[in-house]
């Protein structure tokens, strides 16, 4: 069985800086686009869709193992070689981290790599990876 595709629509306010954002720094693929009022991306096979409008940036906070986590986010679990390419990629682009690319949880069930940043419309981002992909609901 294939694994369902997951579809995600987020608010932002500038389609161009986004275009930017997802395309070209984040090497998503863009797909369909309505120029005045949203476009597709294929975010590693899931749809993600940005829609101009008002609304993005809420920003929450939530404590998870001593940092001071965005919700809501969301984001990408990447290969271990995957995730240190692209934090390599959003530091050399002068990316500002909410979090800045680490491990969390160390020695610990569910140890892995992480790093949070903020899109140009301030919805927050977090890509992760495991070295042991069999952790990712470790209890």
């Amino acid at each position: 069985m294939t694994m369902p595709r997951f579809h995600l629509a987020i608010p932002v306010d500038d389609l161009e800086a986004g275009r930017a954002f997802y395309g070209d720094l984040l090497g998503c693929p863009q797909g369909r686009e309505d120029p005045d009022h949203w476009i597709d991306f294929d975010l590693r096979g899931h749809q993600l869709v940005l829609h101009k409008g008002e609304g993005a940036g809420v920003r929450l906070r939530n404590a998870v193992d001593g940092d001071a986590v965005p919700v809501p986010h969301f984001g990408l679990v990447l290969d271990w070689d995957d995730w240190h390419a692209l934090a390599d990629r959003v530091k050399a682009a002068g990316t500002d981290f909410v979090i800045e690319p680490h491990i969390r949880f160390e020695g610990k069930p569910g140890e892995q790599a992480t790093m949070f940043f903020y899109d140009p419309a301030g919805n927050a981002l977090e890509f992760k990876a495991f070295r042991d992909i069999g952790q990712l609901f470790a209890v």
